[in-house]
């Protein structure tokens, strides 16, 4: 993991020249049985609705229906008003989903030692394997031409920019290098992106305690 740094394809700069992605990456994470699980209070922030907003606009600039694949944040939240609370998974992800709620933004979270190369958001050709389930078996579907997705060099690890994950990728048990990427646009602070990634590494070195983190801001330029 040493040298680690996902990448921005210029063509998402020149289309979303505001937007900024924190990228978190955790190593050697090995959860202590009983380790507290930080309690998160479900409590968005001033600038959630307007934050959605841009999201949604964000959407429909690639083609995608944000009413029908809504940004990760906005299903949350949905469920939240749903249900009044989220649906526990495991530590990890209930961590990030409620720091999600409360910070007002998408988070996503990959094991990094499945990937093949370095993560990078790209606009797809439309060609890109995605690997999911359909009614409970595996497919391989296939991004939209123009959509925003995050790659690797064997392909689609996250759709609509941060809708929906691919399942090569995704978190488990025996996972040991984490990397997640906490996505914003305005009017959400960036120093508030930067607070939720230390909120995250806090929370997570709480549950194992013998980890060590990167934080990086992603930004043109960068």
């Amino acid at each position: 993991m040493s040298g680690f740094l996902p990448t921005i394809d210029p063509a998402i700069w020149q289309r979303y020249p505001e937007y900024r992605a924190l990228s978190v990456a955790v190593r050697d994470f090995r959860p202590e049985p009983g380790a507290p699980i930080p309690a998160i209070p479900l409590e968005p922030p001033a600038w959630l609705m307007e934050h959605l907003e841009a999201w949604r606009g964000a959407f429909r600039a690639f083609g995608a229906n944000p009413k029908k694949t809504p940004c990760s944040v906005e299903a949350l939240w949905k469920r939240v008003q749903k249900n009044g609370s989220l649906p526990s998974i495991d530590p990890v992800v209930d961590l990030y989903n409620a720091l999600s709620i409360r910070f007002g933004a998408c988070f996503g979270g990959e094991d990094l030692d499945r990937y093949a190369g370095s993560p990078r958001l790209v606009v797809a050709r439309g060609d890109e394997p995605f690997d999911t389930v359909r009614d409970g078996m595996p497919v391989t579907e296939h991004p939209d031409a123009g959509e925003v997705v995050w790659r690797d060099d064997l392909g689609v690890t996250c759709r609509r920019w941060n809708w929906r994950q691919c399942k090569r990728t995704a978190l488990g048990q025996d996972s040991r290098n984490l990397w997640f990427i906490i996505d914003r646009l305005p009017p959400m602070p960036v120093e508030e992106a930067m607070r939720a990634g230390r909120e995250l590494v806090s929370g997570l070195a709480r549950i194992s305690p013998g980890i060590t983190h990167s934080i990086n801001l992603l930004e043109p330029g960068a």
